[in-house]
């Protein structure tokens, strides 16, 4: 039971938290603080208040104050993290929520964009739209929701990962806030690397190290050329030997795969024609004229639900150019490679869609049949990924009937990063019941159309329990990961020289260890 000396210090914090940001604010009723402390998969401790600074100043002075209380604190950017990226790992903290943090900065003559922590990298694509240009990589399919900021925490891929490479790779330079409240910079205002690369040591840091206030990127000119490509495999073999002979050639702007659990499931769910004549428009506007929209939109038409939904291993790509002929050419050498290994060349509906509208909903943070969802993944070298993938199957042969007694579904989606590193990224569906997350994140219309299940503790363990099994299987393959959290075991997986490092520079700028207490395995 907490003493009057503790309440009374907990008012005072808060207190000097309005006085920062105003009551409007802080926020402390429950459902609000239940809901910014749970992520896709689960909620640890719930937070004393979530706060809403409307400036950098104000985002250090909440630090500062923080620091002075001792107080836990921790970052919710998008939300979509399911590695307790920003769950509580002790009580007595705050969250900040950066979402009134919007401010852009295109300086195109130096070709750098910058922004403040809660822009998302939907408003940053709508904001360099106009002028013809994008960022190397720019953004996860969460991009509505997921932020600049959150990504260079966490580490993201997706949109143009397959050249330009992950998240991190973008970037300029940081405005932080140390644990201590301080303001740090990195790099100069158009250049990461002069001297050590400090922008480095914050990537990938799960907010471990710093406050993202601000994040400057790279730009490039938009390459409105493109080609959508989509192959069928019939082997995860042959799939990933097109992958890798693509990747090495570094054709694609972006490449993801998947089994026929979701090709079928959160894929094919879009029931034909009419779910596609939903975004109709967006495949208009993003071939880049009206008769390339209307031949794309007319070979989707032909492809009916049963072309989308027979594949095995399906693998989609996007090829751009500067112009349509290099787009085409790129296209024709991935085709090449891609039936080399066997591939069967199948409607391109799901790339075309995803060139038009890169960024959706959060509806698949629940299954199509709206069943718990968590992914989880590796990074591999590609000479240990068909030894891994066999490992797997093994595994869940060994667990089909357990699974299945609970109506556990696994699925599997790939990606190429670069030349040299392949995710493999396993995921389980199971009946259980909705949390906040679910009802506040996905579209009401949507969780409409859904079954709801009742509690399933006995699922939910088991899917915990063949996740953790699995993770330790990945470890055994030499896996690396992005957004650590506090699910993977980064720290201990490094030499002794390095966590020292590590614990130096986090005592450094975290002296009362309140930034994100936990992630990292700091």
């Amino acid at each position: 039971m907490a003493t009057a000396a503790a309440r009374d210090s907990t008012t005072a914090f808060l207190d000097r938290l309005v006085a920062i940001v105003g009551p409007d604010h802080v926020l402390t009723g429950e459902d609000d603080r239940r809901f910014y402390a749970t992520d896709v998969l689960r909620a640890v401790e719930v937070p004393l208040a979530v706060v809403r600074p409307g400036s950098v100043e104000e985002l250090a002075a909440v630090v500062a104050a923080a620091h002075a209380a001792r107080a836990p604190v921790v970052v919710r950017g998008g939300g979509a993290s399911y590695t307790d990226g920003y769950t509580h790992a002790r009580p007595g903290g705050i969250t900040i929520d950066p979402s009134r943090l919007k401010a852009i900065a295109v300086d195109a003559t130096n070709a750098v964009v910058t922004v403040e922590a809660g822009v998302t990298w939907a408003e940053l694509r709508d904001a360099l739209l106009p002028q013809g240009l994008r960022t190397p990589f720019f953004g996860p399919f969460s991009g509505l929701a997921a932020t600049v900021a959150g990504s260079m925490s966490q580490h993201s891929i997706s949109h143009g990962t397959g050249i330009w490479g992950v998240s991190a790779e973008s970037l300029v330079g940081f405005d932080l806030v140390t644990g201590t409240g301080e303001l740090l910079s990195t790099g100069t205002p158009f250049f990461r690397f002069y001297g050590p690369d400090l922008a480095g040591l914050f990537t990938g840091d799960c907010g471990a190290l710093g406050v993202k206030a601000r994040v400057r990127l790279k730009l490039i000119r938009r390459r409105e050329a493109f080609e959508a490509l989509s192959f069928n495999f019939t082997s995860f073999e042959a799939m990933h030997a097109a992958m890798q002979a693509v990747a090495v050639e570094a054709l694609d702007d972006e490449n993801f795969g998947l089994d026929a659990t979701l090709q079928q499931g959160q894929i094919g769910r879009q029931k034909g024609v009419a779910a596609k004549a939903g975004i109709a428009g967006q495949v208009l506007r993003g071939q880049g004229s009206i008769g390339a929209g209307v031949k794309a939109l007319a070979k989707m038409a032909i492809a009916g639900e049963r072309d989308l939904k027979r594949a095995t291993y399906a693998v989609h790509y996007l090829a751009e150019g500067v112009s349509p002929a290099e787009a085409r050419d790129r296209a024709a050498r991935i085709r090449e490679l891609a039936r080399g290994e066997g591939g069967e060349e199948i409607p391109n509906s799901v790339p075309t869609v995803v060139r038009a509208m890169p960024f959706a909903p959060l509806t698949n943070t629940l299954g199509p049949k709206g069943e718990r969802w968590v992914p989880f993944h590796a990074l591999l070298a590609h000479d240990r990924v068909v030894d891994f993938h066999a490992a797997l199957e093994a595994h869940l042969s060994a667990n089909r009937a357990a699974m299945e007694a609970l109506g556990i579904i696994p699925g599997r989606m790939f990606m190429s990063v670069g030349p040299n590193a392949f995710v493999y990224e396993p995921t389980f569906y199971w009946p259980d019941a909705r949390s906040i997350y679910h009802e506040r994140v996905v579209p009401a219309d949507h969780l409409a159309s859904l079954a709801a299940y009742p509690e399933n503790l006995r699922a939910r363990g088991e899917v915990m329990r063949l996740k953790a099994e699995i993770i330790a299987l990945m470890e055994a393959h030499g896996a690396a990961h992005f957004q650590v959290g506090r699910v993977y075991p980064w720290l201990a997986s490094r030499d002794g020289p390095s966590v020292r490092l590590v614990r130096a520079i986090k005592a450094a700028l975290d002296p009362a260890g309140i930034l994100n207490p936990g992630a990292l395995g700091l």
